[in-house]
């Protein structure tokens, strides 16, 4: 079920809003863990049941890693958090990488005559980020940053809120723990701070984000006989706004509903495409993510505490890690890879920072925003044969313009609505347009909301009317 389909906005949404608001506050979780669970299984299906077997597991073990006062069992606690771990990882290596493993070894062994059984398993949606949920909720219990739940329906409205369940924001147990309490309370105010939050991200996506997708389409399945120079950066740029649009947009409905609901949920992005670094670009984007990595692989692994090689080496684990979180293919492992080489040549140099000079900083912020966007060619291509096609071109000038059928795809509205994105590339890294739509007072707030509420809600709305909207690209991650 997605956010943006009738059935989630016209039935399903105002019916737990409504039985939220009228409930008694005791069953408020209750209500969010049930309505939550039937979120994930109308899409998910029978593999809702190993959303299912990880709770039971985790919840199970929570408060066997709870530190007593004198931390008398550390030893015991530890052998606990490794098993626990490993059989999450274990979960999610199977479900989402045996595939791709096996494929490669039957390539392996058809090089010597051989053959070796291929392994296909039906994805279940948004497995990368429950199962970080989950090492989340054992790591800080762990540590004593949170106690255990005790409640089940509180543990299963963390772990499967739908607002977050399939496509994040990752949130940090220690987060939301002290939000999780059925003394939580509820107001209007919520419902009035979070509900212009999430036109904000309906629109983002399906005004602009979906209205991309057809031009990405047609630039990206372009024959190697037609690609040209002004294709490769047209659908290069197109899918940079696109999934930037698709996925702060999708951030912006998950905290606005989680807003409604009475949660606070973090926030995902801050002008990511206002960087004027590479380091800047992951402190804005997927930030939840980013910390998520920064506190439970790049910190224990060392961070930057140990000396240059070390800190080198600590980049290059998290980022190969990062690049395949989001998929098992080469190409997110050479996204992953690129990200990382920059970070380390970054740090190496002394570039990390952004420059004071203001010719500096524009000359450095449009490099980074090059290089981000030859970056999205690797994670957005089906495979790298297809990710250096396009990159070639994109080297290579060779002005022929475009093929015939990217003009067509392109079109007088899409050229429309892909200048108006455009205008991101080019906005002051603050303020923030979300968090400004959902809390903030004052004229330039009002008047988004009034933007966003009147003719972007509308608009918005008669597409989810027609039928022309898409999944959430992060869907498949």
């Amino acid at each position: 079920m997605s956010f943006a389909s009738p059935l989630f906005l016209w039935y399903f949404t105002p019916i737990v809003l409504l039985a939220v608001v009228l409930c008694p506050r005791g069953w408020r979780n209750g209500i969010v863990a049930v309505s939550s669970l039937l979120f994930y299984a109308a899409g998910a299906g029978p593999t809702t049941l190993l959303l299912l077997l990880c709770m039971v597991v985790n919840y199970a073990i929570g408060p066997w890693l709870e530190p007593d006062e004198w931390d008398t069992a550390r030893g015991r606690r530890k052998s606990l958090l490794i098993g626990v771990i490993s059989f999450d990882v274990a979960v999610l290596l199977v479900w989402k990488y045996a595939g791709f493993a096996t494929e490669q070894l039957a390539g392996f062994a058809r090089l010597f005559g051989g053959d070796f059984p291929i392994v296909n398993l039906a994805l279940p949606i948004g497995i990368s980020f429950y199962t970080f949920h989950h090492i989340s909720y054992v790591v800080d219990v762990y540590r004593g940053e949170r106690p255990a739940s005790r409640d089940p329906v509180s543990f299963i409205a963390y772990i499967a809120m739908f607002p977050q369940l399939v496509a994040g924001p990752i949130v940090r147990y220690r987060e939301i723990a002290d939000q999780l309490p059925q003394r939580r309370t509820h107001r209007t105010d919520d419902i009035s701070a979070g509900f212009p939050r999430f036109a904000l991200g309906l629109c983002k996506k399906v005004i602009i984000a979906d209205s991309l997708s057809p031009l990405v389409e047609q630039c990206f399945n372009t024959p190697a006989d037609e690609m040209t120079f002004a294709v490769a950066w047209l659908g290069a740029i197109a899918y940079t706004l696109q999934l930037y649009f698709d996925f702060s947009g999708y951030s912006d409905m998950a905290i606005g509903l989680g807003r409604m609901l009475g949660f606070r949920l973090p926030e995902n992005f801050a002008r990511p495409y206002s960087s004027v670094t590479i380091t800047e670009f992951w402190r804005r984007w997927h930030m939840s993510l980013s910390r998520w990595f920064r506190d439970y692989v790049y910190i224990p692994l060392g961070g930057n505490r140990d000396g240059a090689a070390r800190t080198y080496r600590n980049l290059g684990i998290v980022f190969v890690l990062t690049g395949f979180w989001h998929g098992a293919n080469w190409t997110f492992l050479v996204w992953g890879l690129f990200h990382g080489a920059l970070l380390v040549i970054e740090r190496g140099f002394g570039l990390e920072r952004a420059p004071a000079d203001p010719v500096r900083r524009i000359g450095r912020r449009l490099l980074t925003m090059v290089l981000v966007t030859v970056g999205w060619v690797f994670f957005r291509a089906a495979d790298m044969g297809q990710a250096l096609l396009v990159v070639g071109h994109m080297l290579l000038p060779d002005f022929t313009g475009l093929s015939e059928q990217v003009e067509v795809a392109l079109g007088n509205q899409v050229l429309v609505v892909l200048l108006l994105a455009v205008v991101i590339f080019f906005l002051p890294a603050a303020p923030v347009t979300g968090p400004l739509v959902e809390s903030s007072r004052g004229r330039v707030a009002q008047a988004l909301r009034v933007a966003v509420m009147v003719p972007g809600l509308v608009w918005a709305a008669i597409l989810v009317a027609s039928g022309t909207f898409s999944p959430f690209l992060y869907y498949q991650f």
